[in-house]
């Protein structure tokens, strides 16, 4: 079959809740995708930051078709030989005392405001159903109802009511509204990601993360770091809080926790916040399932080894510093840190965002428009100089072509 009919296809027996890049991906390696013609592509996305490892990392699949030979699931009612293990390797790994597995990113999340309600009544002594947690505009955790709660992205709640209240929502890197919405005393943590992705790569000042948790200790406020995409070497630490030196009370992982290869999420947090969950309170069939556990060793294990932090670090700073020298009237701006960038667009005669990445489609290099004028460009972190340089040379190609055809 050819590329319209998988579209086709889609379109007809699937939900309309996505709206795609038109190119059908049939294989991926490293830092390249394939589509169903044979064409390859420099892809500039890596499913949100879910494949930092690059696609089919052989460390990986291997770690993965070993433990699926032997057992995938048994669900919470059993131990299996392969949870502790992980668990053990995963909190020694980032310094917390407990893991809190589950599967995807927004589950996670819930995970998370779920522990902070509880902690708020058993811990802080917040009277029942009264905890509120601090929110930021412009914020993405998920599509769950309690999420979208949260959200100020219309396309996100319009029309998904009534919402789960509890939330105070203040603007982003804006330390002067923290201060004041931490003075009501039945707030019980503040949740946010350390760069706001979806929003565009919006990158806060440079100490907002760590006044911010110095301001939430102060009130005994938990500080809830979302680094679902921003964690795991994308920024060019192995978690964005770290360039701040900053350790969340509750830190949420996925995405790249399995190089991108099944979902896989956690909740990090220490004793005094996760042991307030008791058996039958919290769970998830699959959460901490064996084949899960083996992929996250290993996912982690890559990362460590291969040194991605750096990696993300070095060529991210080399990504922006070529971005810039490009000449074109339709960049607005270049943001980023580490291998998480975005360039937002100036729309020109009625060409947007999304035509500039029809164009790089056109030209061999995939990435996605987010809020309609803010191309995010974050590969896979095993991407080399001689790479990065290549794809700005695409991006570079595109823009000329795309004014020229005006």
């Amino acid at each position: 079959m050819l590329t319209e009919n998988y579209i086709a296809l889609e379109e007809k027996y699937g939900a309309h809740n996505y709206h795609p890049l038109p190119v059908v991906l049939s294989k991926g390696e490293g830092v390249f995708l394939w589509d169903v013609e044979g064409k390859r592509y420099y892809d500039f996305l890596s499913a949100y930051s879910a494949v930092n490892q690059g696609h089919c990392h052989p460390k990986i699949v291997n770690a993965m078709i070993e433990q699926a030979k032997t057992l995938t699931l048994t669900s919470r009612a059993f131990y299996n030989d392969c949870l502790g293990p992980y668990e053990k390797f995963i909190t020694e790994f980032f310094g917390y005392e407990k893991i809190l597995p589950m599967n995807s990113g927004a589950e996670a999340d819930e995970t998370a405001l779920k522990l902070c309600r509880r902690w708020a009544y058993d811990k802080k002594g917040i009277k029942e159903n009264e905890a509120k947690i601090i929110v930021c505009e412009g914020n993405f955790h998920g599509r769950t109802i309690t999420v979208i709660s949260m959200s100020n992205d219309p396309d996100s709640y319009k029309g998904f009511g009534p919402y789960t209240p509890g939330f105070i929502k203040i603007p982003y890197n804006d330390l002067s509204a923290l201060s004041k919405a931490l003075e009501d005393p039945n707030v019980a943590g503040f949740l946010v990601e350390p760069i706001q992705g979806e929003a565009g790569v919006v990158v806060p000042d440079e100490g907002y993360l760590s006044k911010a948790y110095s301001m939430c200790k102060a009130k005994k406020v938990l500080f809830i770091a979302d680094e679902v995409q921003t964690g795991l070497a994308r920024t060019g630490k192995m978690l964005a809080c770290d360039h701040e030196n900053v350790k969340p009370d509750i830190l949420i992982l996925g995405k790249a926790l399995s190089g991108g290869t099944m979902p896989i999420s956690a909740v990090l947090a220490d004793d005094d916040v996760m042991l307030v969950i008791k058996p039958g309170e919290h769970g998830s069939t699959f959460g901490g399932n064996p084949l899960a556990a083996k992929v996250a060793v290993t996912a982690l294990q890559v990362l460590k080894e291969e040194k991605l932090d750096e990696n993300a670090e070095k060529l991210g700073s080399l990504f922006r510093q070529e971005v810039r020298k490009i000449k074109s009237d339709m960049i607005e701006l270049v943001r980023g840190k580490g291998l998480l960038n975005a360039i937002v667009i100036k729309p020109k005669n009625g060409k947007e965002a999304w035509d500039v990445c029809l164009k790089m489609r056109d030209n061999g290099l995939l990435a996605k428009p987010t809020h309609g004028h803010i191309i995010r460009f974050a590969p896979p972190l095993v991407i080399t100089e001689e790479q990065i340089k290549e794809a700005v040379k695409i991006i570079e190609k595109s823009l000329q072509e795309i004014s020229e055809s005006i």
